[in-house]
């Protein structure tokens, strides 16, 4: 589940692919999964696992752990006590160690084995990608990935013991360990190569505390409104134990032992702080007012007691606080966020007319200068009988479309453009005429480089009984017709099979005599470049035979 780390090896993968191998077929599918990878970030709640600082102490185990403290990635859902017993396994003779404390010289040259194992937690290392506040979905990888520094806290008392309130007199020492490596990586254990000591102050902690427990409650906000599908009862237990705190007490300790004027003459120092302390208290209001009510429309009727006590007891709180330390609003967009469909996910359904596909008949229109844009319209006759090699593209999408009359009819009402109607009624037109003449016009050139035939050249019915020859132009009454000329754009007439029982072109007047049998289409586009015409009884020269 380290989509993260998927992700940056897919778009070295997808340079090659683009750029190298231009396999767009593999490059396509990788795109695929890494819309899928980071769906998942934003979407999947990942498990984070415990890390485990483990000390080997004694001359009892080899050199390469003897004296060494390691940081282990724990599995998933892993508790501290199962890393331990699955540890031991491994060293039975070993003796565990009951305090965290780094031990002494005594223990570190005896001829045993002791083992110290206690959990740390990982130093969040942002990428400096991160320049701006993100979400934390997204910040949560890397909250337990990627990370090369871990901090165990230990509760250390200085002074005299204050029976009413313990955060007094509380200091931390933070012990860092940093690892040779970042975490995981080719193994789930480094070795520690440095560690190094702070110590925090009272009102320091103080000050890290409520800054944690605002940024919790803030998290889990926004979890459940990206997915309301979520569980209440971790948001319910969260907010009860801040708003009426039973046991601890909540921020009340920190008034009782910090915003005191002996504590103020005492540290004249801590001035900033205090005032820092403060400020987190009061933002910590708008964000318990968000939490609430997010709560409210989530409980059920059988919690509704219980949130109406929480509700009672924020009320009281709220007003406390803003008299105290003053009013704070968030100025977040969780309304949008909540409310409102993501700018990405809108789409435009009406398509502007220059992005509109365009129909047969207006491709036709567009394309063409001196062939007519509606089929029919110089009241030419359609071959009903024509062969299907002989039907351009334009024929064939235009009875297609016929065809289709029936469901297209059914979508004009769905269709709001202007230029679409303007189309609509176009096409209704043409479908009139269509049916009136039953005639098109042959759009497609034999050649790219000749020009457009004219419009005197179309295909005409002579009889029943028919068959295709070559004629530059139209029959006349003369008997002999006019000479070829070379690059000559030719049209298709029909002539009456007589020809085929040897007939010569002086029995029928007023037909051009026909081209001798070929054995295939193909071969009535090798015309003689002369003048003279070939009869229907000479073969033509060797030459000039062209075969199938």
């Amino acid at each position: 589940q380290m989509w993260e780390e998927a992700i940056a090896l897919g778009k070295e993968l997808a340079e090659q692919y683009e750029n190298e191998m231009f396999d767009y077929e593999q490059l396509s599918e990788l795109l695929r999964k890494q819309a899928q990878f980071y769906e998942n970030i934003v979407k999947v709640i990942r498990p984070k696992p415990d890390y485990f600082a483990v000390g080997y102490y004694g001359q009892g185990f080899p050199t390469f752990i003897r004296n060494k403290v390691f940081i282990y990635r724990g599995k998933e859902y892993e508790r501290r006590e199962d890393f331990e017993a699955r540890l031991l396994t491994q060293f039975p003779n070993a003796e565990k160690m009951k305090t965290t404390s780094p031990p002494g010289d005594d223990i570190k040259n005896s001829s045993g084995q002791y083992i110290q194992c206690f959990t740390v937690k990982p130093k969040l290392d942002l990428p400096s990608k991160f320049h701006r506040p993100v979400s934390e979905q997204i910040v949560s990888f890397y909250r337990v990935n990627e990370v090369q520094r871990f901090e165990y806290s230990r509760p250390v008392r200085k002074g005299e013991k204050n029976p009413d309130n313990e955060f007094a007199n509380m200091w931390i020492e933070r012990t860092i360990y940093v690892t040779a490596y970042k975490l995981p990586g080719i193994l789930r254990w480094f070795e520690v190569k440095s560690v190094f000591m702070v110590e925090i102050s009272p009102l320091e902690n103080a000050i890290e505390t409520m800054q944690l427990t605002n940024d919790k409650i803030n998290n889990m906000v926004q979890q459940h409104l990206n997915d309301p599908n979520l569980p209440i009862n971790p948001l319910s237990m969260l907010l009860n134990g801040i708003v009426d705190p039973a046991v601890m007490g909540g921020f009340t300790n920190y008034e009782k032992a910090f915003f005191t004027e002996k504590y103020m003459h005492e540290h004249p120092e801590d001035h900033d702080k205090i005032e820092k302390l403060k400020d987190l208290i009061a933002w910590q209001i708008p964000f318990l007012a968000e939490g609430i009510r997010l709560h409210g429309e989530k409980v059920t009727e059988a919690l509704r007691p219980f949130h109406e006590r929480m509700e009672a007891c924020f009320r009281q709180l709220k007003d406390k606080v803003e008299k105290q330390y003053g009013v704070r609003a968030v100025l977040s967009t969780l309304d949008d966020r909540r409310g409102s469909r993501p700018r990405s996910m809108v789409r435009s359904f009406t398509m502007p007319s220059s992005s509109r596909p365009l129909s047969v008949a207006s491709v036709s229109s567009i394309s063409s200068d001196s062939t007519p844009s509606r089929p029919g319209s110089d009241g030419f006759v359609l071959e009903p009988l024509l062969p299907k090699k002989m039907h351009s593209r334009s024929q064939d999408k235009l009875d297609k479309d016929d065809l289709d009359k029936d469901k297209k009819e059914k979508k004009k009402e769905k269709r709001n453009s202007k230029h679409q109607e303007i189309f609509d009624k176009e096409f209704k037109s043409t479908d009139i005429s269509l049916q009136q003449s039953e005639a098109v016009i042959l759009s497609e050139t034999i050649s790219p480089l000749r020009p457009q035939r004219p419009k005197s050249q179309v295909i005409n019915v002579m009889s029943s009984e028919r068959r295709f020859s070559v004629s530059p132009s139209p029959p006349s009454s003369q008997v002999t017709p006019p000479p070829i000329t070379p690059r000559t754009k030719l049209s298709f007439s029909i002539q009456s099979n007589l020809e085929l029982n040897g007939m010569s072109s002086s029995d029928i007047p007023d037909v051009p005599p026909p081209l001798p049998l070929k054995g295939s289409m193909a071969d009535y586009g090798n015309l003689m470049e002369s003048q003279d015409l070939i009869s229907p009884t000479t073969s033509p020269p060797a030459h000039q035979r062209v075969s199938p």
